[in-house]
């Protein structure tokens, strides 16, 4: 036997709070990341949550200063059970923490994966049918 799928809304734990939000602004100082990491691991500890998320829209250009950041306090986050979500990351931001081996979860984007087999992506004037 086999059963469709429920019907119906789904169900929604509103008890499961909203992961806690470090806002990272302006160029960090490598002073300033030692307090950083410390205020990960105070957020991971204080709301039991399994992610925090990094707001790093206002981080400024994207460099290996950022990217040193950023792995830190993912280090910081995995020593304390947790991880880092990324929010507003600029793209070459992005392109540079893959170049380096560093993937991070981004916030609002859903999971790149390859097309399904025979599936097109866009039909060109012209194109033969399948």
């Amino acid at each position: 036997m086999s059963y469709g799928p429920p019907g119906g809304l789904q169900i929604v734990d509103a008890r499961r709070p909203a992961p806690p939000v470090l806002v990272l602004a302006g160029p960090v100082t490598r002073e300033e990341v030692r307090g950083l990491c410390d205020d990960v691991r105070r957020l991971l500890a204080a709301t039991r949550a399994r992610v925090v998320v990094c707001d790093v829209g206002g981080l400024g250009p994207p460099g290996l200063g950022a990217v040193e950041l950023l792995a830190r306090l993912r280090l910081a986050a995995r020593r304390a059970g947790g991880g880092i979500r990324l929010r507003d990351p600029d793209p070459a931001l992005l392109g540079l923490l893959d170049l380096v081996g560093l993937p991070f979860q981004v916030e609002g984007k859903p999971e790149q994966r390859e097309p399904p087999a025979r599936v097109q992506e866009a039909v060109e004037p012209g194109d033969p049918p399948l």
